[in-house]
């Protein structure tokens, strides 16, 4: 008991001393965004997306003692007294920030909420006049983003088709921002505007992007432009569009002219930045349509990019292209998270973006340049009458990938003779093959084929719940999922589209008794040693199918959770979520009760050390924080049986 003591009085006293180190150093660059001051002021744990916080009150010796210490609903009981009619989403995916001792959080609905970190009551609700008295629509989003000067202090948050700037004081709209404090993102009068991920603060602009439905019956969309309004007026400071116009770079990747009339290619995951160089990093996504590409030959840049530009002006400084010519849906799903590694002797200020198709892509975050060669090598061709495809893919050489490339008949499932005969028998209508093999056509007739098997999936490899990076260690820990999804095309009806194909049913195919067609694991965590490239560990995470009725009778080990898994890293402890099936588009391997635990691993090892059941699984990324002496950590969780809340874990 006395030692046991003292190590944590030793501890707290590192603690200090790294406190007053960083002051010194500088406290309101990336220092102070870290978790040494014990906040949390930006959604990914600092501008980088590190998702790090060096607490360890909670450690290895004491998260067996961890308990749940408050709840609070998605949406304040104010609002649901001012409107009797109001219904919102179980999926409640909205990480908290923690600054000065007031958590803050987009709510059920969309509005800004402040509750006190150590009991979860409110303090305020924002201001909500705007909305009138009509019961509103809304949804949850993924967060909210912090700005402070000398003598104010902002919360900005999206609720489409709004830009909104809150005072973090009051919950009160500011009136010199925008129009009393609202800024209209709408695009135009066809596109209007949606966003579901936090806006980012640079210095004195806030960055956005934008969520974007695509449209596979059209060709023609609206790009999917990153924005930055001035964090005082709100004035619009600079627009970068990842569909280039004539005469600007870029253009001549897309052939007979179709930047012209082609869309998408947005940002609807989370930036990252480095707050020294002011640049920030932008992941992009698939342009329309993202499964047909008939009738936009060539790479498309800036699609499927990793783009650094300067936070100021907008300029881009470099760029890398994870995929050309997408006709996947790989989009970049994940905020880059940038590291200090350093490879062969030589220091080097990284960015890693990871993706959908399970690759790490490392690069110098100051030039653009490979860590580690990426070679082009070929992938299949397609079928498909009038597409166009990229003979050659991108691929590092180092990281390795962190999950399965491509689907064949050795890669399903072999519990027993036969499951694996019928899993056999299940992909015979399919294109099987390695990873980049296309989409392919969907038959009419029972006999003919359902389209292509691709592994990973749309929702594959990585999430958009990220990973995370340990700055002490050079650690990467990444969660990934693997489930095969029926990437098929229909010829499009010329009385309603003018695209020649668009996507089919986009199903993920059951496998034998309804369980996953390929082995294990399902989802899993991967450790890298970003110093070297190399993988430490590999660990399923959580049981996944194993006590499956066709399957228990073998006691199987963990077989691992297909779900969006959730990070938290702090500086004894990798924590890291399953993921619940509300999310959309959840590939099967577990029931709708399934990915409701969270589980503390050892970080040199990947061993379990503690886990805890919730009433629903994990929809958005866990915080952890200090609070008059106390280690919190804060989640939001929700499932299609239970309304979203937030809850808090700490010591007794």
């Amino acid at each position: 008991m006395a030692r046991s003591r003292m190590a944590r009085i030793s501890r707290w006293q590192h603690v200090g001393a790294l406190v007053l180190v960083t002051v010194l150093a500088g406290f309101g660059t990336a220092a102070a965004q870290q978790g040494v001051s014990g906040e949390w002021r930006v959604h990914g744990g600092d501008a980088g997306y590190t998702r790090y916080a060096a607490l360890d009150q909670i450690d290895a010796e004491t998260v067996g003692d961890l308990r749940i210490v408050w709840r609070r609903e998605a949406v304040d009981a104010s609002l649901r007294d001012r409107w009797p009619e109001l219904r919102y989403s179980n999926q409640l995916r909205s990480t908290p920030i923690m600054v000065d001792g007031v958590l803050y959080a987009s709510n059920g609905i969309g509005l800004v909420e402040a509750f006190d970190p150590g009991t979860g009551e409110t303090l305020w609700v924002q201001d909500a006049a705007f909305l009138g008295d009509e019961t509103p629509r809304g949804a949850p989003n993924r967060g909210v983003a912090w700005w402070e000067s000398d003598d104010e202090r902002r919360i900005f948050a999206i609720r489409p088709p709004y830009l909104m700037a809150v005072d973090a004081a009051t919950g009160e709209l500011i009136d010199s921002f925008g129009y009393a404090g609202l800024v209209d993102l709408t695009y135009d009068a066809e596109t209007g505007y949606s966003g579901t991920s936090p806006p980012l603060v640079v210095k004195d602009v806030v960055i956005l992007g934008s969520a974007m439905a695509d449209h596979p019956f059209t060709m023609e969309q609206h790009p999917g432009d990153v924005r930055a309004y001035d964090v005082r007026t709100g004035a619009l400071r600079w627009t970068w569009s990842p569909i280039p116009r004539a005469g600007e770079p870029g253009v001549e990747t897309w052939l007979d002219d179709s930047w012209e009339y082609s869309g998408m290619s947005n940002v609807w995951t989370m930036f990252s930045a480095d707050l020294d160089l002011g640049y920030v990093y932008l992941p992009t996504g698939a342009p329309t349509n993202d499964m047909y590409g008939g009738h936009r030959p060539g790479n498309n840049l800036y699609a499927n990019s990793l783009v650094c530009v300067d936070a100021e002006t907008g300029e881009r400084v470099w760029h890398f292209q994870m995929v050309h010519h997408d006709l996947w849906d790989y989009d970049n799903n994940v905020a880059p998270i940038l590291m200090d590694i350093a490879v062969d002797g030589r220091e080097i200020k990284a960015v890693v973006q990871l993706t959908k198709q399970a690759m790490a892509y490392t690069f110098d975050r100051v030039t653009g340049e490979p860590v580690w060669p990426i070679v082009e090598r070929e992938v299949p061709g397609s079928n498909t009458p009038g597409e166009w495809i990229s003979p050659t893919q991108p691929f590092p050489t180092k990281p390795l990938p962190f999950d399965r490339h491509g689907i064949g008949i050795d890669d399903l499932i072999d519990f027993t003779p036969e499951l694996r005969a019928e899993a056999i028998e299940i992909v015979e209508p399919y294109i099987l093959g390695e990873i980049f093999t296309p989409p392919s056509i969907r038959g009419e007739d029972a006999t003919d084929t359902k389209g292509t098997l691709q592994l990973p999936g749309s929702v594959g490899g990585a999430e958009w719940g990220g990973a995370g990076f340990d700055p002490e260690t050079g650690m990467l820990y990444v969660p990934s999922v693997t489930g095969a999804f029926a990437a098929d095309l229909t010829p499009g009806n010329p009385d309603r589209m003018n695209v020649r194909y668009t996507r089919g049913t986009r199903a993920f195919p059951n496998g034998p008794e309804g369980l996953p067609l390929t082995k294990p694991p399902y989802g899993r965590i991967t450790a890298i040693d970003m110093n070297t490239g190399e993988h430490v560990w590999m660990v399923p995470n959580g049981d996944g199918p194993r006590n499956h009725p066709a399957i228990a009778h073998l006691d199987l080990p963990p077989l691992g959770q297909p779900g969006r898994s959730m990070t938290l890293l702090t500086k004894t402890l990798l924590f890291v979520s399953e993921g619940d099936p509300i999310m959309v588009r959840t590939p099967p391997g577990a029931g709708p009760d399934a990915g409701r635990k969270f589980r503390a691993f050892d970080k040199e090892s990947g061993e379990v050390i503690w886990e805890i059941e919730f009433p629903a699984g994990t929809n958005g990324s866990p915080i952890t924080y200090m609070h008059e002496g106390r280690q919190y950590i804060v989640m939001p969780i929700g499932s299609l049986r239970h309304a979203g809340e937030w809850v808090a874990l700490a010591l007794p």
